[in-house]
């Protein structure tokens, strides 16, 4: 299950490529990257959200900018009232953004946005609900007011002090060729398999290299070793149950990977700087 490389539409006359999805049984995970950033808002869904590294859940209003390359993809779990799933999805390409927004001092902000988007990024409640209205109404103005309205909304987004990194690196820039495909069979290939014990004789063999040069590869591509990019994946799994299920704990940490409950505990912590408990409990105060 390697992540696929996605064509997003083009549209004649326009520089950014949109999408109005609606979808009434689900959101299908579909692993995939493209050379594009996207910025997509999800509307009347909630489910998961896989961006890189990063699994974590999402909700209506839930509003994620992408950067190059970065393997992502939702997957939904219900609808939140009658109606379809909807994904608004835009995608514009960094040649694009360099030539549209770096000449310009007055989108500086957008500019260092976009600088930080590597990882992908997730906005704010407020910050979501505040531009909601305007991105919906950019897929029916005309290119040119889409093209204007998209400034003004990353703009807007720019000032986001509670915007969140997701994935850990920006991870996995564009690089054609054999060394991409090769990081693209191997991410694929953990993020099919992470619950289950890794072994490293079978990343080699889906990677096709030593384990040495599976090494340097890897920390090379992502900015982490093979078992720091295991663990993230699997805690942040942990984190979506713990959140979003009355699961007891150590059914979780079995199920997300982890023969040793110990382990579990002591790397959640390592990572999130809480125990497992005191996180669901962060979410059960609310």
């Amino acid at each position: 299950m390697r992540p696929y490389l996605e064509k997003p539409p083009v549209e004649p006359g326009s520089s950014l490529s949109v999408l109005n999805r609606r979808l009434d049984d689900e959101i299908p995970f579909q692993w995939h990257h493209h050379p594009e950033y996207e910025l997509t808002l999800t509307l009347n869904s909630v489910g998961q959200r896989f961006i890189g590294d990063h699994v974590g859940d999402y909700s209506d209003g839930d509003l994620v900018l992408i950067g190059p390359h970065l393997p992502h993809t939702w997957s939904s779990r219900a609808r939140i009232a009658d109606g379809p799933h909807i994904a608004l999805v835009m995608w514009f390409h960094p040649d694009w953004v360099a030539k549209a927004v770096s000449p310009f001092p007055e989108l500086k902000a957008v500019g260092s946005l976009l600088q930080r988007a590597g990882p992908g990024m997730a906005f704010s409640p407020s910050t979501a609900a505040s531009v909601r209205d305007q991105f919906e109404a950019l897929f029916t103005a005309r290119p040119v007011a889409r093209m204007l309205g998209l400034l003004d909304v990353l703009d807007g987004l720019a000032r986001d002090e509670g915007a969140e990194a997701l994935a850990s690196h920006a991870a996995f820039a564009a690089e054609l060729g054999e060394t991409r495909d090769r990081i693209d069979r191997v991410l694929g290939h953990l993020h099919a398999k992470y619950i289950q014990p890794v072994s490293l004789t079978e990343l080699c063999e889906v990677a096709a290299l030593s384990a040495s040069g599976l090494h340097r590869m890897f920390v090379r591509q992502t900015g982490a070793t093979i078992s720091d990019y295991l663990m993230r994946l699997r805690i942040g799994e942990a984190c979506a149950r713990l959140s979003g299920t009355d699961q007891p704990i150590a059914f979780i940490a079995e199920a997300v990977g982890y023969a040793s409950l110990a382990n579990f505990n002591r790397q959640f912590r390592a990572l999130r700087g809480m125990t497992p408990r005191d996180y669901r409990r962060h979410f059960t105060s609310r």
